[in-house]
């Protein structure tokens, strides 16, 4: 990094509730896990068990320097049933709020980061009728609890959500290699967005709402510029426009992607020998995040961008700190040209469940699956004390 962030720079790291919590038996997830799918190695199961010990990672986190907690409410637990909410359940991620308060962290709550209730997904999920209605009574539902939350995510990765309404209905393949987001899915995440920020501020007048973008980097071959632009525009642009009345938009962005034409079809192209690869098979480009927040930016206007989401899957915590340190120089450096840039979430704070498989380690902390006693890396030091 070329020097320090401002003083009042959003500076954390970001879970999401069923990759941490364990078994989250309710979720459309849990239920795909336990299919013969190709994409799946193993079930989430346990998990990092981090819905008892929330503290000790909030404790990791404050302990090392960071000021911000981006973690996520879970649907599934919420509502177990249609209608039915727990009020235990609220309490817990109430206690959570507090505890993050209490500890010197300020919380970026998410209210849907990939999973919902089996029962919304039988329905039809994000494809079916009614699917802005039910959200909306969930959001009612959550809205009290958020007192003290400056940020609020609506919905993580509205295209990838949408990717996911197709894979778990059996229209995607194993990857979800080159395939658009569902357009019913896309249509009713757009309006369950527009319709979440104005209940949520009916509680909360000053609370800032938002939500993030996967920014897919694509590029090409000299001569096939088009290729790229075309593969982008479908998966995300949509998604930006709908940002624009937005109090903040979340940026989150891994690798790059090459793409070109390959016998009339547009299509990811294999990365070449000698490319550094990560654990999900992905180019090493810690600069993809900077160019994400930048094309966001010139996308969505006047509107304060957040990083919400960045990381690498390492076995090698030198490579993480090397990574996010070049990560970090490009976001700075798009901040000198004028990007509004307020805040950093590296992902994740833990080792977790990625989808599938543990096998991905994208943590600052290792968890041992058995005693789920916590180990932190030096990358977590390093990074808590670099803002």
């Amino acid at each position: 990094m070329s020097g320090r962030f401002p003083p009042d720079f959003l500076w954390g790291t970001a879970t999401a509730a069923h990759q941490i919590e364990g078994n989250n038996t309710n979720s459309d997830w849990w239920a795909f896990e336990h299919t013969t799918h190709p994409r799946i190695k193993e079930p989430s199961g346990d998990a990092a068990d981090s819905y008892h010990r929330w503290g000790e990672d909030m404790d990791l986190l404050a302990g090392a320097g960071f000021t911000d907690y981006r973690f996520s409410i879970e649907w599934a637990r919420v509502e177990p049933a249609p209608d039915e909410f727990s009020a235990a359940q609220l309490a817990h991620y109430r206690r959570m709020i507090d505890g993050a308060r209490d500890r010197g962290l300020r919380p970026l709550v998410t209210l849907h980061h990939f999973t919902g209730p089996r029962w919304f997904a039988e329905r039809g999920g994000w494809m079916s009728a009614d699917a802005v209605d039910r959200f909306m009574r969930y959001v009612e539902a959550v809205a009290p609890i958020l007192g003290d939350v400056d940020h609020v995510c609506t919905i993580n990765e509205p295209h990838v959500v949408a990717l996911i309404a197709r894979l778990i209905a059996g229209t995607a393949d194993r990857d979800m290699a080159g395939l658009e987001p569902d357009p019913r899915a896309s249509a009713a995440l757009i309006e369950a967005h527009h319709q979440a920020a104005p209940i949520l501020r009916a509680h909360w007048p000053r609370q800032q709402v938002g939500w993030s973008l996967a920014w897919v980097n694509a590029y090409a071959d000299p001569g096939a510029e088009d290729a790229a632009e075309r593969y982008a525009q479908p998966r995300q642009i949509v998604f930006a426009d709908a940002s624009r009345d937005d109090d903040w938009v979340g940026v989150q962005s891994y690798t790059r992607t090459k793409v070109g034409v390959v016998d009339g079809w547009l299509t990811e192209l294999k990365l070449g020998p000698g490319v550094e690869r990560t654990l999900t098979g992905w180019e090493f480009y810690p600069q993809a995040i900077g160019d994400a927040v930048r094309t966001v930016a010139s996308l969505v206007g006047d509107i304060p961008i957040i990083v919400t989401e960045n990381g690498v899957a390492t076995d090698g915590d030198e490579r993480r700190i090397a990574y996010t340190d070049a990560a970090l120089t490009s976001v700075q450096q798009a901040m000198a040209d004028g990007v509004d840039v307020r805040g950093y979430f590296h992902w994740s704070l833990l080792d977790n469940y990625e989808w599938g498989s543990y096998r991905p380690t994208f943590g600052l902390v290792a968890v041992d699956k058995t005693t789920f006693a916590r180990y932190p890396k030096p990358s977590l030091a390093w990074l808590g004390s670099h803002k």
